[in-house]
């Protein structure tokens, strides 16, 4: 089976930064895309960012609110996506978790859930 596991999650001060690492291990074919979201208490999980590789053809997208403070990458050999944070606010504290698009060897592809890890900005 396919498992995303999530580290770099903690607690920081505001203004500061965050490196969020998402790795998927398990037998996979290929991978389409992998991501970040991210759910704070009373509040609907959200995309923060996602790169999709498709074709050959690598793009990303993020929400308005972390557009020029977050970056994502993604280590194809390693079946890692990382998640840079920098200039962190306390409205950026939720519990992050890694989404990947991917085909296992042998079955069909799915969306595959990470456990979540937690980010809390302090002012």
């Amino acid at each position: 089976q396919v498992q995303l596991v999530e580290s770099g999650g903690g607690l920081v001060q505001a203004g500061g930064s965050l490196r969020l690492s998402c790795a998927a291990s398990g037998r996979i074919l290929s991978v389409n895309a992998m991501g970040w979201y991210r759910q704070a208490p009373g509040k609907q999980r959200e995309l923060v960012a996602r790169i999709v590789s498709i074709g050959g053809i690598v793009s990303t997208n993020y929400a308005d609110s972390v557009k020029g403070r977050f970056t994502i990458s993604r280590d194809n050999a390693k079946n890692t996506v990382y998640l840079q944070m920098n200039s962190l606010k306390p409205e950026d504290t939720a519990v992050y978790y890694c989404n990947a698009d991917l085909v296992p060897i042998g079955w069909p592809r799915n969306n595959y859930w990470g456990q979540g890890t937690q980010v809390t900005v302090s002012s």
